[in-house]
């Protein structure tokens, strides 16, 4: 295993209610669970191999909840990664490098039946976790936009948080409406869903945390 380490910004958008009844181990709004986001690393790398500055993406798909499996994922890798850290950001979103079940990444492949070859492309992140709002543009696969959840009698941002001491992803979560699209091995369309926005530090044993867990 090549130990790894990642710092950074996430804007994820699925398919279910705010909230989203993962968090609170509920089964997904609509019976299935579909995904799209990427990833903004500050700082990283992966063994000697520096990961500064590049962007991940994937879109995924289940037919049921994530913990009954057959799903299925599109990774997608920053064109501006060279050979050494394409290679090195696919161990990581594949849980190659990952302790079993440390992070999602280790989780999510565990439970796909199909994952498919690998997108290098041009990922645009744009997002501001504290205001919850983002854009993402992932050439030739999918686009997303990110905004607050809006108080349905004034029209003024709504600010709701998802904190979990002891999670696999996060440790605090911004939450907000999403909406995108996304095509070819896995075409879906999102619209006024859950969206969240999350500050990432973690490595191949799980979270790094930064706060007091309770």
């Amino acid at each position: 295993m090549t130990p790894w380490e990642i710092e950074g910004a996430e804007f994820m958008c699925c398919n279910c209610s705010y909230g989203c009844p993962c968090q609170f181990n509920a089964p997904p709004t609509n019976g299935t669970c579909e995904a799209m986001g990427a990833i903004s690393i500050a700082r990283g790398h992966h063994g000697d191999v520096r990961l500064d500055g590049l962007n991940l993406a994937l879109v995924l798909s289940w037919p049921g909840p994530i913990h009954e499996g057959k799903g299925k994922c599109q990774p997608i890798v920053d064109e501006r990664a060279d050979a050494a850290q394409r290679s090195a950001l696919l161990r990581i979103m594949t849980g190659q490098d990952t302790e079993p079940f440390a992070t999602m990444f280790s989780i999510f492949a565990s439970t796909m039946a199909q994952v498919f070859d690998p997108i290098s492309t041009r990922i645009d992140f744009d997002a501001d976790v504290d205001a919850r709002c983002g854009r993402i543009h992932v050439a030739g696969v999918f686009d997303l936009t990110g905004e607050p959840l809006r108080n349905p009698v004034t029209g003024e941002a709504h600010r709701v948080r998802i904190d979990l001491p002891h999670g696999f992803e996060f440790e605090i979560a911004e939450i907000g409406s999403g909406a995108g699209r996304a095509q070819g091995n896995i075409a879906l369309t999102l619209d006024g869903t859950h969206a969240q926005f999350a500050r990432l530090h973690m490595n191949h044993q799980g979270l790094i945390r930064h706060r007091a867990t309770a």
